[in-house]
Parts: C-alpha cells; sequence; structure tokens
C-alpha cells in the first residue's frame, strides 16, 4: 500500500509544480491537513448512518471494484475513515470496512448498543430511574451527549446510556 500512496504523493507534487508551488510547500500542506477528508474538508474520522436499506460495500473506490459485503439496515452507524471523489471508506463497529458512494450515507447520527442489555436512564446518571433496557445490536438516533453519557431514542423509547455501551459516538465528542 504504500508504493501507490508515494505515486499519488509524487504525481501530487509534480501538478502542484506545474502551477509554480514548490514541492516542500504542498507537503506541509498535505501534513497540516491530515485530520479533514481531501474532498469535503470535514473531519476524519467522523460518524455517519446508512441512507437507505440496502449498500453494497466494495474493496475499493469505484462500481468496478468487487462487493465485499452489502449492509441491509436503514441507520447503521459508520465511522467515515478516507475519501476519495464521490466515495467514502468506512468502518463498522466490528471494524469490517470498504468503499461506498456518498449518496448512500447520511448526516444523520445513530449509535449501535454494544452491551448485552443496558438500561435506558431517565436522566445522565446511574441512580436515575430505568426506562427500558436496550439489547445489543439495537440502532437507535443519538441526541445530546455529555463528556460520559448520550440521549438516544429508539422505538419510542427515549433515555441516556453510558457512551461505553454504545458504538457510533467518539468517546469525547459532546453534542448538543
Amino acid at each position: 500500500m504504500l508504493k501507490p500512496m508515494r505515486h499519488l504523493l509524487r504525481a501530487a507534487v509534480i501538478l502542484l509544480i506545474g502551477f509554480g508551488v514548490s514541492a516542500p510547500v504542498a507537503i506541509a500542506q498535505q501534513t497540516s491537513a491530515t485530520n479533514v477528508g481531501p474532498v469535503t474538508s470535514l473531519p476524519l474520522p467522523r460518524f455517519v448512518s446508512l441512507k437507505g436499506v440496502k449498500a453494497n460495500v466494495r474493496r475499493g473506490p469505484s462500481q468496478s471494484h468487487r462487493i465485499d459485503w452489502v449492509l441491509m439496515h436503514r441507520g447503521t452507524p459508520l465511522q467515515i475513515t478516507a475519501e476519495f471523489e464521490h466515495w467514502r471508506r468506512v468502518r463498522d463497529q466490528d471494524n469490517v470496512g470498504g468503499w461506498i458512494h456518498y449518496s448512500l450515507l447520511s448526516g444523520h447520527r445513530t449509535v449501535v448498543v454494544q452491551g448485552q442489555r443496558i438500561p435506558l436512564h431517565a436522566e445522565p446518571t446511574e441512580t436515575s430511574r430505568t426506562i427500558a433496557l436496550a439489547e445489543k445490536g439495537v440502532v437507535a438516533s443519538v441526541g445530546t451527549c455529555i463528556p460520559d453519557w448520550c440521549e438516544i431514542e429508539t422505538d419510542g423509547f427515549s433515555g441516556w446510556v453510558m457512551k461505553s455501551g454504545i458504538w457510533g459516538i467518539g468517546s469525547a465528542e459532546i453534542r448538543e
């Protein structure tokens, strides 16, 4: 994988030199923007969800690449780790990944329950009333998140869960 990356960097440097930009400037710009996508300028990695009920996940960023697996659940949380033109490299909660066309992704934030049966609390404290128990694998919409807790909603139930029991939100991420 290192060889293709060197090839891309060399092509970028040649292209920039052709436009009168020196190679050291191009490399400095590349390293200063390592945490944002080159296409969208949005943070990398970042979480999104599956827009439709079916999406092919491919080995590479084009329709000519082999389909490695198929997502079959609307709202599945995914983490974008790279961008290339209209394609996004994603991974799921099991760290299984591939490339998916950007039109199949949504900015609507969801999470998936990781623990066997985690309580939805009325307030973001362990001593507050338990509203329901969420089973492992349940996908929920995520709302407000504070340092250790997120408010989620699924199947008509809304409550607070500890971040450690869900996947689809950054451990330091705060949402209002």
